[in-house]
């Protein structure tokens, strides 16, 4: 069966491009997030703990790629992609190995120099991915590699320290270097990856460059929706690089020390999952239809992400079960908006442009939400508690989100259903015309 599937060219390149690009950003991870692990204890600097402000360096200059990447990504030229993406990640390797020789706390600024080029690569990757029957799949085995990667260089970055004795601050430099030969071979083979043929223009649209008043007309057109989608997208990325960033001292907080193997065993499950339910929209040609299932999905994960917590509250489920299962719901709603979200609203609404502008769009904000629930994390709560703190994060986050997706589902049913009449209606003309002809 497998064999059958590889000579029909579309499943091919499907297969090709997933393991590229899950590859590419699997290893980005390692530049990115193995300094999680590290608990930097008993360092304090300007009344902020040291953990705390290298993440939030580290997520203002993700923050700042991001407004960036909206004019940068939407407009990047197909050619001039596999070169920007080996020089940011060369930057981002730099960076680190800056933080590993400057004394804290002059380092932060390395770790503020380290986000803002691995901000970029998430828009890199999916450019190559868009506009194609088999986006669903490929998207999801991209998404799925940053849930699983999180989980694996933070544990490669536990292993280096315990079994070999490197430093928390050269913990992440090396954890680097274990991944950039991997990195380099998997973006050479996304490079090779052909471009969308007939077909998949046909059925997805194609995709171009999108030049400033064309992007200002898309922020008009589809302001309700939008907004709506990125006060959701917001609260989703808070909860999501809350539990990611802070995941060692919640484990901590519940269990005692964590083990390394924590981190990869409860992100894998999530990944199989997501990948498993999402992995049913590629079945779905309809594009209005796949849209429409994709806020019923959106429903579901934030039901479980609620659920979840409860039950965990009440000592009714194990906190392995619990992380396992509100992480899986979070993913459910977070992963989709990386890209196949936009890719069937692209294809269902005919818009001219690239997924790009607006997963850059709603990420700039989305981050921008995370620095500041940073901020008020260290100055507005007494309770120090991380996880009492992530509990109660999840419960204000849940009925955002459930209200602002019910928005943003319900403006789309209306530009959905004006669409809809006007193309009736044109087709009504043309088939009077037809019959006045006979």
């Amino acid at each position: 069966m497998i064999t059958s599937l590889l000579k029909n060219n579309t499943w091919n390149v499907t297969l090709k491009a997933a393991i590229a690009a899950f590859g590419v950003y699997f290893c980005m991870y390692a530049f990115r997030k193995p300094f999680a692990v590290a608990s930097f204890s008993n360092l304090e600097f300007f009344g902020f703990d040291y953990k705390i402000l290298i993440i939030l360096a580290q997520a203002v200059g993700y923050f700042i790629s991001k407004f960036i990447g909206i004019k940068f990504i939407s407009e990047l030229k197909p050619q001039k992609r596999i070169l920007f993406l080996l020089i940011f990640i060369g930057a981002a390797e730099i960076a680190l190995l800056g933080f590993a020789i400057v004394p804290a706390p002059y380092n932060i600024l390395l770790m503020f120099i380290n986000g803002i080029p691995l901000g970029m690569i998430w828009g890199i990757v999916f450019s190559y991915i868009e506009g194609r029957k088999t986006t669903e799949i490929i998207g999801l085995f991209l998404c799925s590699s940053f849930v699983v990667s999180s989980g694996v260089v933070k544990s490669a970055g536990k292993f280096l320290m315990d079994s070999f004795g490197v430093s928390e601050f050269w913990m992440p430099f090396a954890t680097g270097l274990i991944f950039i030969i991997p990195l380099i071979i998997f973006a050479v083979f996304l490079n090779k990856i052909p471009p969308p043929d007939g077909e998949d223009i046909a059925l997805k649209k194609e995709r171009k460059p999108l030049s400033k008043d064309e992007r200002m007309f898309l922020v008009k057109k589809f302001f309700l929706p939008l907004f709506s989608i990125t006060i959701l997208y917001i609260c989703l990325t808070v909860l999501r690089d809350f539990r990611d960033n802070f995941s060692r001292e919640i484990w901590d907080e519940m269990s005692g020390a964590a083990d390394s193997s924590v981190f990869t065993l409860t992100e894998i499950p999530i990944s199989v999952m997501v990948l498993l339910i999402l992995g049913f929209m590629v079945k779905v040609k309809n594009n209005r239809k796949a849209f429409d299932y994709y806020h019923y999905i959106l429903f579901g994960g934030i039901i479980l992400v609620v659920c979840s917590t409860i039950l965990f509250q009440n000592k009714i489920i194990s906190p392995f079960l619990w992380m396992t299962v509100s992480g899986f719901g979070m993913y459910l709603c977070y992963i989709p908006f990386n890209g196949i979200y936009f890719d069937r609203m692209i294809a269902a609404f005919k818009i001219k442009g690239n997924v790009g502008f607006f997963i850059y769009f709603v990420d700039a904000f989305g981050y921008l939400g995370s620095v500041s629930v940073l901020f008020l994390k260290n100055l507005g709560s007494q309770d120090r508690s991380w996880l009492h703190f992530y509990i109660h994060l999840n419960y204000i986050i849940a009925v955002t989100v459930f209200i602002f997706s019910v928005i943003a589902f319900l403006a789309f049913q209306k530009k959905s259903g004006s669409k809809s009449n006007a193309e009736n209606e044109k087709t009504s003309e043309a088939v009077r015309f037809d019959a006045f002809k006979i």
